[in-house]
């Protein structure tokens, strides 16, 4: 669609209407916009939340991605921390001038339902970074 064409936004097809005493009349449009269950647009760039293993997060991987054209394989490198944006170049949309947008994927980790095997795991193990440090709290 157009820049600045909105949801809800009516368009008028002169002419193309039904027929009526004084000749054809006008055809209105309204442009209805979903959102999609996977993708949010941004421009001709689409983001999209990928979710990940604590595995793959640590260990790296490759995982299949959907995109707008069908799903890719993306490598996910090892040690690979939540909320870490990754590009799929030229897997957005398509501009006026032909030239295709990105695919921009933001990380997401999801642990498992059962955490028992992974604290069994982890048992005596502490972390001795501080993540928080720079916030000021």
């Amino acid at each position: 669609l157009p820049k600045g064409v909105e949801s809800g936004t009516q368009m008028r097809l002169k002419g193309k209407g039904q027929q009526g005493p004084g000749g054809a009349g006008d055809g209105l449009v309204t442009i209805d916009i979903e959102s999609h269950k996977l993708f949010r647009r941004e421009g001709e760039d689409v983001k999209f939340d990928l979710p990940i293993t604590l595995d793959e997060a640590v260990n790296g991987g490759k995982v299949r991605v959907p995109t707008v054209d069908g799903p890719v394989m993306m490598t996910i490198k090892p040690g690979t921390s939540g909320g870490t944006k990754l590009r799929l170049k030229g897997k957005g949309f398509t501009t006026k001038s032909g030239a295709r947008g990105d695919q921009l994927v933001t990380i997401q980790i999801v642990l498992p339902d059962d955490i028992a095997p992974l604290e069994k795991a982890l048992e005596g193990w502490t972390d001795g970074a501080n993540p928080r440090a720079d916030l000021g709290a």
